[in-house]
């Protein structure tokens, strides 16, 4: 398993693991239309591009299984993954984390999860995020307000 920068050509496969419905479900808070490639064809450009934006693609057993990254939102750094289902329970998520850590020295960092998605709330939990709080804030993906739980790493 290992990080490499995102490169043009992971972007089709990006796109369609974004847009897989269960995975949206699970993360939530997603795009207003997963579907729509000109909105993350230019969300991705701009990611890209970012002063103190760190993007990286997860590639395991030599194929793309999913991105990872880190960025600046409000003056705190935040991380976020999105690791293709088909590998899920496969432990891609928690080491392409740990390998992130190694990579980002800011500290403290941030990450927010649904909070029923509990696979991605061990995943932090596991490389010492600790829960700092809970907000309800809109998730696109299920048209509603849900509860998102705050973790930190000091």
């Amino acid at each position: 398993m290992a990080l490499r920068p995102i490169e043009d050509a992971d972007l089709d496969g990006l796109f369609d693991q974004m847009r897989d419905p269960e995975s949206v479900r699970m993360a939530a808070f997603t795009a207003k239309d997963p579907d729509d490639r000109a909105a993350f064809d230019a969300h991705m450009a701009k990611i890209r591009t970012t002063h103190g934006t760190t993007l990286r693609a997860v590639i395991g057993d030599g194929k793309l299984v999913g991105s990872i990254s880190s960025f600046i939102m409000e003056g705190d750094t935040e991380i976020t993954y999105w690791i293709d289902r088909s590998v899920w329970g496969q432990g891609i998520a928690s080491r392409a984390l740990a390998l992130l850590l190694d990579a980002v020295e800011v500290r403290p960092l941030y990450a927010r999860a649904a909070s029923d998605n509990v696979g991605s709330l061990r995943v932090l939990q596991k490389a010492g995020f600790t829960i700092i709080g809970t907000e309800v804030a809109y998730a696109n993906a299920r048209d509603a307000e849900i509860e998102e739980t705050i973790l930190r790493l000091t």
